[in-house]
């Protein structure tokens, strides 16, 4: 490869690695969100009425309610957010075999 070609996929591996590292911190924000929410409304009552945001819209529930579709919401970010690690370990570790390939050394990173 030539030089020009090989910055190239230098600058796409690192793109594609600084995507999923704001994904993955976006999620990661998200899930504390939920976590502290679940945290504050476990010793309420179930009766007591409280707001969420349903698609832009903030509509009233009881504590009841929220709860169940919360805990859902927090274990399906957590779940992407495993994902998202994955795939972010994987793409590093095909940046590294390419660059062993390649015989690729960063001068400043």
């Amino acid at each position: 490869m030539i030089p020009a070609e090989l910055q190239q996929q230098y600058t796409t591996y690192k793109n594609n690695l600084q995507q999923l590292a704001e994904k993955i911190g976006n999620v990661e924000q998200e899930t504390e969100e939920h976590k502290l929410v679940l945290e504050t409304l476990k010793p309420l009552p179930d009766d007591r009425r409280c707001f969420r945001m349903v698609n832009g819209v903030l509509v009233e529930r009881t504590v009841k309610d929220v709860m169940p579709a919360l805990q859902t919401n927090s274990d399906g970010l957590r779940k992407v957010l495993d994902e998202l690690v994955k795939q972010y370990k994987r793409q590093q570790d095909e940046m590294e075999k390419w660059k062993k390939k390649n015989n690729v050394q960063i001068v400043q990173q």
